[in-house]
């Protein structure tokens, strides 16, 4: 059984954060009164965007800052989130979200920069983990190589953490996140592309370096989303050597039988808001599985074809991980006791993290302060975490 003895993490992607001044703030005004709450140690998951990673770097007072900001205030930090690159609170992020893919210098320079922080904020004795886009969206039109540029970006980026962990002493391993109609979205794609990575890291003679590097940041959100059975999907990663760094402790939206619900897809209708992007699946009672990359009111006011004689439906949208209805709607909590005990399984232990950064898009009024609301999420999540433990010593699966 292995299970992370670090403070459970929650994202402060959750919070706008485009400047040092506004991370910090997040931090004061949220994060310390929901650790407070919580009543436990706690990590902060920081979302760094690539000027406020640029800033740290530029001027050694603001990291300074930010690292005292972090220790008078109880905190510790292991993971950082260099998934979205700029304004996560923008009018309109969706599928710019992925941008620049993993083809791109720019998510490697940014990349590299939240390493190099991450290795001055993390407590000594500990490693790091760094959770990116997977490789880019599939809506987006790719070159013929684009499989090779990011392989070749991501085998330099492991060369330069390999090169840190020589200067500082500090591990720091990229965590590659599937998300639904991504580049890497299902385990079968993730472990094809891992496979030719590490054939590519072999024949450069660097094959050690990537393995100890690149692995997968796991979102349960996400792989429920594509009706996958989590605790195989976790196995078949173990199996390949895929290195699971980070688990996200997230749910999804769940609908049953949709066309027999028409008051559910209603209040489904609710969740369509015009910042992320909530992709959208369904599957048949064949098993066969459909998606959009979408949620939009006219799919749930008139679906159609597959969507229409689904059995289920399992919508993208990052909902509070204590809840397991949410009116007429249900969610994926479900699949969380399961995929946390097959992780308890690895032989190492992947950070974990909260990461419902939708508070402030939910429908509804959000808990005030939010503060309060994290908290429920994380004492429900450790409260889960106990049971992990539980059953792993019972020697269940």
């Amino acid at each position: 059984m292995s299970l992370s003895v670090l403070p459970l993490s929650y994202c402060t992607n959750v919070h706008p954060g485009t400047t040092v001044e506004a991370v910090i703030n997040g931090l004061q005004q949220h994060t310390v009164p929901a650790q407070r709450e919580y009543g436990k140690k706690l990590a902060a998951g920081l979302w760094l965007a690539a000027p406020v990673a640029t800033k740290l770097l530029a001027d050694r007072r603001q990291l300074t800052a930010l690292r005292s900001t972090l220790s008078e205030s109880g905190l510790t930090c292991h993971t950082l989130n260099a998934f979205p690159f700029g304004d996560f609170h923008s009018e309109r992020v969706k599928e710019q979200v992925y941008l620049p893919d993993w083809s791109q210098p720019e998510r490697r320079e940014f990349t590299w920069n939240c390493a190099r922080i991450l290795s001055e904020l993390l407590p000594s004795g500990t490693e790091g983990s760094l959770s990116t886009v997977p490789l880019g969206f599939k809506g987006f039109s790719h070159p013929a190589d684009f499989q090779a540029q990011c392989i070749d970006s991501l085998l330099k980026l492991a060369e330069d953490l390999d090169q840190l962990h020589d200067e500082t002493g500090q591990v720091i391993r990229l965590a590659i996140e599937p998300e639904p109609c991504c580049v890497l979205e299902t385990t079968a794609e993730t472990l094809a592309f891992f496979s030719a990575l590490f054939a590519e890291a072999d024949t450069r003679n660097c094959g050690d370096i990537a393995r100890r590097h690149l692995g997968v940041c796991y979102d349960i959100c996400h792989q429920a989303v594509e009706f996958e059975n989590l605790p195989d999907s976790i196995r078949a990663l173990e199996a390949a050597e895929v290195r699971i760094n980070k688990v996200h402790i997230t749910c999804a939206i769940h609908l049953d039988q949709p066309a027999r619900h028409r008051d559910a897809l209603q209040q489904l209708a609710r969740f369509v808001e015009p910042r992320y992007l909530h992709q959208t699946f369904a599957r048949s009672s064949t098993g066969e599985i459909k998606s959009v990359p979408d949620l939009t009111r006219e799919l749930c006011e008139s679906p159609s074809g597959d969507f229409q004689t689904a059995d289920s439906w399992r919508v993208h949208f990052h909902v509070p991980v204590h809840q397991e209805e949410l009116g007429l709607l249900g969610t994926t909590r479900r699949e969380l006791l399961p995929a946390l005990t097959a992780i308890a399984s690895l032989l190492y232990a992947p950070h974990l993290e909260v990461e419902t950064y939708t508070w402030g898009v939910l429908p509804g009024e959000a808990p005030a302060p939010l503060a309060h609301g994290i908290a429920r999420e994380l004492t429900a999540t450790s409260e889960l975490l106990s049971q992990v433990i539980s059953r792993s010593r019972n020697g269940d699966r």
